[in-house]
């Protein structure tokens, strides 16, 4: 039987097995503590420092998911410092992920019409189900077109003609009537920002996107379970204090095989995917300036079940219609 070992966390002794990470048995012992680079099972180097805690005998801040438990340790986990402090490690995790979470043609529609799906889809060629989306929703009154004024592609030439897009869809006879639209993005959450584009991504965002709606189809695919975000909108976070100092090209996405994708611009370097594949992922230098890549060579190596480690949407499954 393993011994028992007893700790004091917010000034109550806990007792604990010692066998696992102290962020493990925090939460076992029922205490939420947030975490990125670690999947809380095994040992991991620390890179987020979002799950960190304070050690009160030492008065240091520590990473609870690579620090093993010991006998008479006194940990303060929910604090002002502590809070202030996870918010500065989110907040540079985030200025260094380039990434539109929602598109800000669909944040900005006042009618709620999910619009970087419906174009999508439209692109696509599944128009039955785009004109589902808009849910009867009439575009042809709304003078201001702020969709096409929010639009990325305006950056870059023109913008995405959406209204008319919309247009074709409710007026299209042949389709049957969209009365059963999506739910609409939540507005309260953290949404992310690419900056603006370089003029070498100009030109390829030219070539690269010159399907029907020219969309850049902007929204992160990984947005509904990105941790990044949830733990950045719990944080009352609304944009990073340290700007955006990624230069990862924007939608760069790389095919690693089957569903499985990689878009190097969303990656916060957590390390996940490096420690749960064998000669699969890997870091590429060091310090600031590191990043996870994948080899050619390494691709087949990897499981499309990875993605579920990427706590953004660097790693995501594509299918045929997500957006």
């Amino acid at each position: 039987m393993p011994s028992i070992m007893k700790i004091s966390v917010n000034h109550q002794i806990i007792e604990i097995s010692g066998q696992r990470t102290l962020l493990e048995e925090l939460r076992q012992a029922g205490l939420e503590i947030p975490s990125l680079c670690s999947d809380g099972e095994n040992m991991h180097h620390a890179s987020c420092m979002v799950c960190m805690v304070k050690d009160c005998q030492s008065g240091q801040m520590i990473p609870s998911c690579a620090t093993r438990p010991r006998e008479g340790m006194e940990i303060e986990t929910d604090s002002e410092e502590i809070r202030r402090l996870r918010r500065i490690s989110l907040e540079l995790l985030l200025s260094d992920h380039r990434a539109d979470c929602e598109a800000p043609c669909t944040l900005v529609c006042p009618q709620g019409i999910p619009v970087d799906r419906v174009v999508y889809l439209y692109d696509l060629g599944l128009k039955a189900q785009a004109k589902a989306l808009v849910g009867g929703k009439d575009c042809s009154q709304c003078t201001k077109m702020p969709c096409q004024k929010a639009c990325r592609r305006g950056s870059v030439d023109k913008s995405v003609r959406i209204r008319d897009i919309i247009g074709e869809l409710i007026h299209d006879t042949s389709l049957p009537q969209g009365d059963h639209p999506a739910e609409s993005c939540d507005k309260t959450l953290f949404n992310s920002r690419i900056g603006r584009f370089t003029e070498p991504e100009k030109e390829r965002m030219k070539q690269q996107y010159s399907q029907p709606s020219r969309c850049l189809h902007c929204a992160c695919q990984g947005r509904d379970k990105c941790r990044l975000r949830q733990l950045a909108s719990q944080a009352g976070i609304k944009a990073s204090r340290y700007g955006l100092s990624s230069q990862l090209p924007f939608k760069q996405e790389i095919h690693v095989n089957g569903r499985l994708w990689f878009e190097p611009a969303k990656c916060i370097r957590c390390g996940q995917c490096v420690h749960r594949t064998n000669n699969g992922f890997t870091f590429l230098g060091r310090g600031f300036g590191m990043q996870v890549i994948i080899p050619e060579q390494n691709k087949a190596n990897i499981d499309e079940q990875i993605a579920a480690c990427c706590p953004t949407g660097a790693l995501y499954l594509k299918t045929e219609e997500s957006c």
